[in-house]
């Protein structure tokens, strides 16, 4: 379902009179607001259902770290995981959708790690261990990376924050083979549900109430977003991917 809003006469046909600046060689931007129409896209945001995935794998994987569950119960951990990495790869192609290259991007990275994980630790192949240490070593690069830029948007930040030492310790305790790496490892992925799970509900009571009802604390272009007008969401629109004739 759609709803348009036309703010002006676009597309009357009628000759546009010359703007303040005209003859003078200097360039104004055009006021988009009367020349925009907003369709409204039957879209929620994906990003609850992506924090609620990964807090529920992080606890299944974090048990598993701290003993909890044995080695013999590694491959009912990676079928239970399994699920988490279609439910983000959903999360990422509807964030993309919505043109948030930024939770599209770590969303669909963390779908890749659920079933990486789950396929190695449900096949016990050889190496196993060792091979995901190095895995997560170089996710904690990614990870690094996008922390950098996520910052803006604190609930993404803040799970990247908590999963950095996480990554760190599982992969060094994958390649030592070192128990008290393991445990760190399993006790901070306990914490990283519990951010992710605080993240996933905070996000729906906002969607749910229109305004922000816990502290999420969002800032810049993030903060914009919800609480700018018009005029701040058309602005440089015309360079927005979809609407340039290249990526």
């Amino acid at each position: 379902m759609s709803s348009d809003a036309t703010a002006g006469p676009a597309g009357s046909g009628a000759a546009a009179e010359p703007g303040p600046g005209a003859g003078s060689g200097r360039h104004f931007e055009p006021d988009l607001r009367a020349m925009t129409r907003i369709t409204l896209r039957p879209i929620a945001s994906p990003m609850p259902l992506g924090f609620f995935a990964l807090a529920i794998a992080s606890v299944m994987t974090g048990c598993l770290q701290l003993g909890v569950l044995g080695p013999m119960d590694r491959r009912a951990v990676a079928l239970c995981v399994l699920p988490a990495f279609a439910l983000q790869l959903l999360v990422s192609v509807l964030a993309f959708g919505a043109r948030d290259v930024i939770a599209a991007t770590l969303m669909g990275t963390f779908a890749g790690s659920w079933l990486a994980y789950a396929l190695v630790m449900g096949s016990g192949a050889y190496g196993g261990p060792r091979v995901l240490g190095i895995f997560n070593l170089a996710f904690l690069c990614f990870g690094a990376l996008m922390a950098a830029v996520t910052r803006p948007k604190r609930a993404l930040w803040l799970v990247l924050v908590v999963s950095l030492p996480r990554w760190a310790a599982t992969g060094l305790g994958g390649l030592t083979g070192t128990p008290w790496l393991t445990h760190t490892a399993g006790a901070l992925g306990i914490l990283v549900a519990l951010v992710a799970t605080y993240a996933a509900f905070a996000l729906m009571l906002e969607d749910m109430r229109s305004e922000e009802v816990l502290p999420i604390g969002r800032s810049g272009p993030a903060h914009h977003a919800l609480h700018g007008d018009l005029a701040v969401q058309l602005r440089n629109v015309e360079r927005q991917a979809g609407v340039r004739r290249t990526l």
